[in-house]
């Protein structure tokens, strides 16, 4: 791996998401999110509200990547346990944050809503965090070394994501071709992990596309290097034009690929 790559994992956290209640939108947001920065999103776990599962989940992924975001677990109530599993998997205390407290309560004089103890619960942030800010329901998110914790509510989420933006460093911009080719995978499978053996510098992914009234695959190729990129999508095309051949088909060359 370069030394320019950045990476990520994402940690979704939610028993309402494993048991299917909740539909999960936010991997495709982080996905797109991390791509628009250069950033490789590597790895996505999914994990019930366990303490020690998120612990064990946390510890794994910011040991692997330059960067960790989480979603859900950090509102009111007593199953938000996702800021007591990370002061656990650093090893620091949970207190209040008067910060987090003081733009909580101007929230709620705002609207009338009363302090209690549940509500104090979206202010306890580990020891030596930082506030990630909150534009939509105030209640704050929080960075601690490499690991962004935010909001599972999508909407808050993404506000959450804009808002740890500029903190973050960029990777190189990967840039993708598609070629389709009116052939199945197992014709081209051969041929293009031959190709990829080539360019292990470029991705290359083959996605069958269903619906259509004939066979066709996506061949997505994804790198970096605009250069290897370009030549490898050429080698490509030459590969598709050969099986198109070979299978007698004539298509036009816009439409083939």
């Amino acid at each position: 791996m370069s030394a320019d790559t950045v990476t990520a994992g994402l940690l979704v956290i939610g028993d309402e998401i494993l048991s299917g209640r909740t539909k999960d939108v936010n991997i495709g947001a982080t996905a797109e999110f991390c791509t628009d920065l250069g950033i490789e999103l590597k790895e996505v776990r999914v994990v019930s509200d366990e303490t020690d599962d998120i612990v064990e989940a946390v510890n794994a992924l910011r040991a692997r990547y330059t960067y960790v975001f989480t979603t859900g677990g950090i509102g009111p109530t007593h199953d938000d346990i996702t800021a007591d599993a990370i002061a656990k998997a650093f090893g620091v205390a949970l207190p209040i944050n008067p910060e987090a407290r003081a733009m909580l309560e101007a929230r709620w004089k705002q609207t009338g809503t009363e302090v209690n103890e549940a509500r104090l619960r979206m202010a306890r942030i580990p020891e030596g965090a930082s506030l990630i800010v909150n534009s939509v329901s105030a209640a704050p998110g929080f960075r601690i070394g490499n690991v962004h914790v935010m909001a599972g509510v999508p909407i808050i989420m993404r506000a959450m994501l804009e808002a740890i933006l500029p903190t973050l460093k960029a990777g190189k911009k990967v840039m993708s071709v598609t070629i389709k080719a009116a052939v199945g995978e197992g014709t081209i499978g051969g041929p293009l992990g031959a190709l990829q053996e080539q360019y292990p510098d470029v991705k290359m992914g083959s996605y069958p596309q269903m619906g259509h009234d004939r066979i066709m695959t996506e061949l997505v190729l994804r790198s970096s290097d605009a250069d290897r990129l370009a030549e490898a999508a050429g080698k490509v095309r030459e590969m598709v034009r050969e099986a198109h051949r070979k299978a007698n088909l004539e298509m036009p060359d816009e439409e083939a690929y």
